[in-house]
């Protein structure tokens, strides 16, 4: 397996910039939940349940997180307030390690018997798609792999417009028939054009209407054939991308999409400007699937890879 970092050296300061507006409502809300009280009891516990909640980690993982402290206070008999938050954090590390989504160091090509490795990215408009698509190629690049941009999202003329000026700024090429063309026309030319120049990587675009799921998932099946008769297995990995500042939709959005396709990794973008960022939480719990990349900025280095440790420390700094 091919690993190769993308952390730059200030990584933990622009992670912990990245989620300051979620860290700040997030540890004041807890401070004032536990004012006047010594001992963490039912009602700090209900007060903590409403603050987990509210921010946006979802019902299903805060009830999951509330029965563990709640067993450790039985336990311990005894637990002050003032190792309230040290406990939680413990818990919901301890809780998305149990998970299935394992932390990767990097980017990561994974050893198949031909190039190039074909990444399928989906999602939603405006949840920063092309922009994740742009920086993922700039990472695979600056890592010294060759990349190829696909323009499958042609039901929006933006889209691929966007896609050609991230294409120019890292400096890869693409291939795009426009707006109206076959989406799976035009992954089966940008497949060719990647076996011809025997690239490392190849990142389609494609467009993601859930208001007809039907349509939605005989797209992206049609998509997936196409491909797989020039690369065998293509595509290796299906990335689907969320916007983490629209908080429990986005949870919701991941459900949708996971029943038109099979998704393999997560990227959950646009932390930076947002209180919502526990929505990461939940989502790496309850989906199963790993959240591989987190967007923490608006800078093409600021799409980061998502290390459950790293984001709760930085969460509880």
């Amino acid at each position: 397996m091919g690993i190769f970092s993308f952390f730059s050296k200030d990584k933990k300061e622009t992670l912990d910039k990245g989620l300051e507006k979620t860290k700040e409502g997030f540890l004041s809300k807890i401070s004032r939940a536990v004012i006047g009280k010594s001992t963490v009891d039912a009602e700090v516990l209900d007060n903590l349940e409403e603050i987990l909640i509210t921010s946006d980690v979802g019902v299903e993982t805060t009830l999951r997180i509330i029965d563990r402290i709640e067993a450790r206070v039985a336990k311990d008999k005894y637990v002050s307030t003032s190792e309230l938050n040290v406990i939680l954090k413990e818990e919901i590390e301890g809780l998305l390690e149990e998970n299935n989504s394992n932390d990767v160091k990097g980017v990561v090509i994974p050893d198949i018997d031909t190039k190039p490795y074909v990444i399928m990215v989906v999602g939603v408009n405006g949840v920063g798609k092309t922009t994740t698509i742009g920086k993922l190629a700039h990472q695979f690049k600056k890592a010294g792999k060759s990349v190829v941009l696909g323009a499958s999202d042609t039901f929006r003329a933006a889209a691929v417009d966007q896609l050609i000026i991230w294409a120019e700024r890292v400096g890869v090429p693409i291939v795009q028939q426009g707006m109206g063309a076959d989406p799976a026309s035009v992954a089966f030319d940008t497949l060719q054009s990647a076996k011809a120049q025997n690239a490392d990587v190849v990142i389609i675009d494609t467009a993601g209407r859930l208001h007809n799921k039907v349509n939605l998932m005989n797209e992206l099946s049609k998509i997936k054939n196409v491909m797989n008769k020039i690369v065998p297995n293509a595509p290796h990995e299906v990335l689907l991308v969320l916007d983490g500042s629209t908080g429990q939709n986005a949870y919701e959005q991941a459900k949708q999409f996971s029943l038109a396709t099979d998704i393999t990794s997560l990227a959950v973008t646009k932390l930076d400007g947002t209180a919502k960022g526990g929505v990461v939480i939940g989502i790496s719990d309850q989906m199963k699937i790993p959240v591989k990349y987190i967007g923490v900025g608006e800078g093409i280095e600021d799409l980061q890879v998502f290390n459950k440790k790293e984001f709760v420390d930085s969460l509880f700094n």
